[in-house]
Formats: C-alpha cells, structure tokens, sequence
C-alpha cells in the first residue's frame, strides 16, 4: 500500500513530476544565491560613506537604475550560453541589486531600523502566499506581456520625472506601482516554474523571482518608513 507524502496529501499527486521537481529545487537553491549575494552587496553600500554618496546623487541613481536593468539581461543571456556562466551572472546581478539598495538600507537603519527586519517578512509572506496560491490553483499563468512591458517603461520614467520634480504624491504612486509589478512578476514567475512542462532554466526563473522579490521589499521597505516619519 502506498502512502502520500505531506507535500502530496497538501497540494495533490500530480504537483510536480520528477524533473519538474528537480527543476524547481535548482531555481530555488539559485534564488537563495541571489539573496545571499544581495544581502552581501546591501551591506558592502549600505556600510560605505563614499558608495553612499555616489549612489544619492543623480548620476549615481541613474548608474544604478542602468545596472539594475542591465545585467539581469546579461545574465539571461549568460544562462542560454552556459549554466556556469549564467550562475556567474546571477550573483553578480543580486550583488549589484544589493549595491542599488545600500543607500536605502542606511537611511532605514538610521530612521527605523526595525522596518527592514518588517519588509524582509512582508516579502517572505507574499512570497509564501503566492507560491501557496499557484500550487494550489496548479494553473499556468500567462504573462500578457505588452502590459507588463508598458507597466515598467512607465515606473522607470515616472521615476526618472520624479527625481527631478519631487513630488510626494507620484513618489506614493510609483512606490505602490512597483510593488503590484513585484506581486504580479511574482505570480507569473512562480506559476513558470512550477506549473509550465516546457520550463527548463533555472538561472533564468530565479532571475525572474528575485526580481519580484526585490520590487516587493523595496515597496514594503519604502512604505514602512513612510509610516514609520509620521509617528
């Protein structure tokens, strides 16, 4: 008589199937990656006066903007030429992420240090909502492309008329607007390797989940400091 596994009696028998399975477990353990390598880059800007005041000013925003689109790109492509070249590229691509977050991490330490220990578990819990939710749907989401396409062309110029104007209430909006892009980026990766036969790239799934991870704590981050000055 054969028994059931806990992640089978929960989610069913027909989840994932053996190389899907062993799939999944690489991209996660290449997720992993990626937020210890942020982490470390996090920590490396957000403890360095000099790279704190490149990254404030315009210039050093826009390098960072440049970078954080940049190299994940590369690492896509890295991925397709060699799984080794693309693990290179994967950390490298958390660690610049880690590096864009410094100055943000330092303001929050300093402000509230207790609102980045709070986005981190705001993250982990959308992110065990939504993996959750696609497991238990087992339904292959469709990313409508165009509209995420035009979703992030309009942040990345929102936030480009916003670092010159100021304006408190499009900072709000473009704050909000990005973590709905990490949420719906999220469901759509997720839902890509766990629920679609034809995924077969690791580097290339943990890229897509850790962006969306880091979209959504960034938000979480800025609107709990936002929360935090008014007290």
């Amino acid at each position: 008589m054969s028994t059931l596994s806990f992640s089978e009696k929960l989610f069913g028998t027909t989840v994932l199937d053996g190389d899907r399975a062993i799939l999944a477990k690489k991209t996660y353990a290449l997720l992993l990656v990626s937020v210890v390598m942020a982490a470390v880059g996090g920590y490396t800007c957000a403890t360095s006066p000099t790279m704190i005041s490149f990254f404030i000013r315009p210039w050093g925003w826009i390098s960072a903007l440049v970078l954080l689109n940049v190299v994940p790109m590369v690492a896509m492509w890295a991925s397709r030429q060699s799984p080794a070249l693309g693990i290179v590229a994967l950390a490298a691509d958390g660690f610049v992420s880690g590096i864009a977050l410094g100055p943000l991490l330092a303001v929050a330490n300093y402000l509230a240090p207790n609102t980045i220990p709070a986005a981190l578990a705001v993250t982990g819990g959308v992110f065990a909502a939504v993996t959750g939710y696609v497991m238990f749907s087992k339904e292959k989401f469709s990313a409508p492309a165009g509209l995420l396409t035009g979703m992030f062309f309009a942040l990345i110029i929102a936030m480009v008329v916003n670092s010159f104007i100021h304006l408190d209430g499009l900072g709000l909006l473009i704050t909000i607007g990005i973590g709905i892009f990490g949420v719906i980026s999220l469901v759509y990766a997720t839902s890509d390797v766990l629920n679609n036969p034809d995924y077969d790239n690791p580097v290339q799934g943990a890229l897509m989940l850790f962006a969306a991870l880091f979209n959504i704590f960034v938000t979480a981050l800025r609107l709990l400091l936002r929360f935090s000055s008014r007290d």
